[in-house]
């Protein structure tokens, strides 16, 4: 049977980056449990809309949890109260009847805020720019087995592909550190083959950047671990520094 909660949402308005924010609160009644929590988050906005007032802006794409769009910091936590899910995929039913539930966006200097729950993640991409890829000669695609891979490898750049760089792992670090993702974007290479040529430049040219973006160090607290919605391991970590290390001794 369906069921139905009242929740309030103390949400973060702000209109642009150098503008003062603050906490609004907004009343929802008769939400259905099955919803999930960006359909709320809509049918609040058709009620703004309808009041005349400004919706809320907050960023979202495929809600199916593999875009990495989705970020909302929720009751003090990264895409909420549940494990291995990204916002979209949260449920409303992990909310209890008369529960005020905070909504704000993500907290990082590198992330500044460019309206209400939007933040701009564009230095992501431009640590990926900076070494996230593998340089190879364009024509006819090679044979699948043509470069034998152990399976544990295999397995494991795989599971350190999966991260889809939502930034989780920066909201939840108390210093803002992003080597969760940085570390798993140099591991998915660094396991491979065909990741080896540029190794050395690439670990050296994302950490550069990473630092010169403004993210915090990692002091192994493990959170980013934690609120991962893919849980990606730090183990990610340690490899990183290997590499890094590796790398600066080679000079």
């Amino acid at each position: 049977m369906e069921k139905f909660i009242n929740v309030t949402l103390r949400v973060w308005r702000q209109r642009g980056p150098k503008e003062k924010g603050q906490f609004v609160d907004y009343k929802m009644e008769k939400v259905s449990t099955d919803s999930s929590f960006f359909e709320m988050l809509d049918a609040l906005n058709e009620k703004l809309v309808s009041q005349k007032q400004e919706p809320i802006v907050f960023d979202h794409d495929c809600r199916e949890g593999i875009c990495g769009t989705c970020s909302l910091y929720i009751n003090g936590r990264p895409h909420g109260n549940d494990t291995a899910v990204t916002t979209c995929q949260l449920h409303m039913r992990r909310f209890s009847d008369g529960e005020t539930i905070i909504v704000e966006p993500w907290r990082s200097t590198a992330f500044p805020v460019i309206r209400d729950l939007m933040v701009d993640r564009t230095a992501f991409e431009k640590i990926q720019q900076a070494g996230g890829y593998i340089s190879v000669n364009t024509g006819g695609p090679r044979d699948a087995n043509e470069i034998p891979i152990s399976k544990i490898d295999a397995d494991e750049a795989m599971d350190s592909a999966s991260c889809i760089g939502c930034g989780a792992c920066v909201a939840a670090c108390k210093n803002a550190s992003a080597m969760l993702f940085v570390s798993a974007k140099v591991s998915q290479f660094a396991l491979l083959p065909q990741g080896k040529v540029e190794a050395k430049q690439r670990v050296k040219a994302m950490v550069a950047k990473m630092d010169e973006l403004g993210f915090g160090n990692c002091t192994n607290t493990r959170a980013c671990e934690v609120e991962c919605p893919k849980s990606v391991s730090i183990s990610n970590i340690a490899r990183l520094n290997r590499e890094l290390i590796c790398a600066k001794l080679s000079d």
